[in-house]
């Protein structure tokens, strides 16, 4: 089984010009904890996670004055990705050992979604069958 079969194809992102204000808006609509930011071409550049956001918040004394700033300035730059024709077991190693939460999933360079560790299990899991007594 591939990422393909398995990959969040439509989620939010953001781009070079999202501010703080868009990203923390965009996670609550969504419920989405981390989100890509992609440059003109649709390139994953960086993951901006809500703790990401917290340290930088913290660091500034308040949220309030980061409002308007790029998202992008706090995101984590040239993020891990995985090709969509991925297999899934190799994608679950890949965040095991990078200790990533959010992987986000490319085509020739494009974000076409993302897959979250659970995701991952889930879809091994769903290839067991239960032993039965």
């Amino acid at each position: 089984m591939t990422l393909r079969e398995v990959v969040h194809a439509h989620i939010p992102f953001l781009d070079q010009r999202s501010t703080i204000r868009d990203a923390i808006d965009k996670m609550d609509i969504y419920q989405f904890t981390a989100l890509v930011v992609v440059d003109d071409e649709q390139a994953p550049i960086g993951v901006l996670t809500e703790g990401d956001l917290c340290r930088a918040a913290s660091a500034r004394g308040s949220v309030v004055g980061m409002a308007d700033e790029p998202a992008h300035l706090y995101a984590t730059r040239e993020p891990t990705c995985a090709a969509i024709d991925c297999e899934i077991s190799d994608a679950y190693h890949q965040m095991l050992m990078s200790g990533l939460t959010i992987l986000p999933v490319v085509e020739f360079s494009k974000l076409m979604g993302m897959v979250l560790r659970v995701d991952l299990m889930q879809a091994m899991l769903q290839d067991v069958q239960p032993e039965r007594v």
